[in-house]
C-alpha cells in the first residue's frame, strides 16, 4: 500500500485541473448577436446560448422584451419603444431584457429561433411582454422573408415549402400564434402579456392592419384571461386632436409612417406604462418607479 504523502501530489494535480476547467468555462461568453438585423435579414437565426444561473441564485427578475422593430430597433435615428422603457422600471428590483428585432412576425419570431433562446434563458417568476403583428400582414411565402400568417385566431393552416428556407413548414393562424407564446411561458412559469400592436401614421378613412391585428390580440387576451395592454388605442388617444402632419412631424421618421423617432419610442414607452399600471392582479406594475409628483397649482 502505497504511503499517503505519495499521493499527495497526483492529488494537487487533480485538484488544480478542475479550478482550471472551472476557470475557463467562466471566461466563455454568451453568444448573441450584435444588435438588431434589419428586416432585410429575415433568414438570420438566433444564435443558441449558454443556459443563465436558476433564478434561486439571480439577484434579480427579468422582464423580456418580444417585438418588431417598433420595439427595439438601431436604424441610425429609428427608436423602439423597448429601448425607451427601461428608465421607467426600478433597476434595483428587476432588469428589462428587450429581445425584440426588426422584421419579425409571431411566426418568425419562434422559427427563427428568437423564442426559443428566450425561454432557454428565462426562470419562474420572470415576465414577458409580447407585441407581434405589424409584419404578419406580409406574405406568407415568398423568397424575400415568408414571415406573414393566416388572419384571424382561429385553427386555420396551411402547408407551404419555404421560399426561403426551402423546408417544409406549416403555417397557423395569428392567433394560434399568440397562444403559443402564452402557453409557452406558463409552462415555464413565467408571467405573459400581451401587448397590442402600436397603430402606424393615422390616415383618414382608412383602416390600418395594425388596427385588425390589434383586435385579434385583444379576442386572445379575453379568451385566455391574460393581461393586455391596449397600446394602439392608448397611442390613438395620445394623438387625438392632431393632424396626421402633426403626428407625423412630432412621432415619426420621415421615412416611413411606421417608425418611430426619440420622441415617439418615449411616448409609446408612457403608453405601455400606463397601460401597465391599469392593470389588476398583474406584479409586473411593482417594478415601476414611483410616478413623477404632479405640479399642484396655488
Amino acid at each position: 500500500m502505497s504511503h499517503p504523502a505519495t499521493q499527495l501530489p497526483i492529488f494537487r494535480l487533480s485538484l488544480l485541473g478542475v479550478v482550471l476547467g472551472l476557470l475557463l468555462a467562466g471566461c466563455q461568453t454568451n453568444p448573441r448577436t450584435s444588435g438588431n438585423p434589419t428586416e432585410a435579414d429575415a433568414n438570420i437565426r438566433a444564435t443558441p446560448r449558454l443556459p443563465t444561473m436558476p433564478q434561486s441564485l439571480r439577484a434579480l427578475p427579468t422582464l423580456f422584451l418580444v417585438g418588431d422593430s417598433t420595439v427595439h430597433n438601431t436604424s441610425p435615428g429609428l427608436v423602439g419603444w423597448g429601448d425607451a422603457i427601461g428608465g421607467c422600471f426600478d433597476p434595483a428590483k428587476i432588469k428589462v431584457d428587450n429581445r425584440a428585432h426588426a422584421g419579425r412576425s409571431t411566426r418568425t419570431f419562434r422559427t427563427q429561433g428568437w423564442w426559443t433562446q428566450i425561454l432557454a434563458d428565462a426562470q419562474p417568476g420572470d415576465f414577458v411582454i409580447i407585441q407581434l403583428g405589424h409584419n404578419d400582414s406580409s406574405p406568407i411565402n415568398d423568397t424575400n422573408r415568408s414571415r406573414g400568417t393566416i388572419p384571424g385566431i382561429g385553427d386555420e393552416s396551411t402547408n407551404i415549402v419555404n421560399g426561403l428556407t426551402h423546408q417544409p413548414e406549416t403555417v397557423r393562424t395569428y392567433g394560434w400564434y399568440l397562444r403559443q407564446y402564452l402557453a409557452d411561458a406558463r409552462a415555464k412559469d413565467l408571467t405573459p402579456i400581451l401587448c397590442t400592436p402600436v397603430s402606424r401614421l393615422p390616415t383618414p378613412g382608412k383602416e390600418l392592419d395594425t388596427t385588425l391585428h390589434a383586435a385579434w390580440m385583444r379576442e386572445v387576451a379575453a379568451r385566455e384571461n391574460v393581461p393586455l395592454i391596449d397600446l394602439n388605442r392608448l397611442a390613438l388617444a395620445r394623438w387625438d386632436g392632431m393632424t396626421p402632419g402633426e403626428i407625423k412631424t412630432n412621432y415619426f421618421v420621415a421615412k416611413d409612417n411606421t417608425h418611430f423617432n426619440r420622441a415617439g419610442a418615449e411616448l409609446n414607452a408612457a403608453c405601455v406604462v400606463e397601460g401597465l399600471r391599469a392593470l389588476t392582479n398583474c406584479p409586473l406594475a411593482t417594478f415601476l418607479l414611483p410616478e413623477p409628483a404632479k405640479a399642484v397649482s396655488p
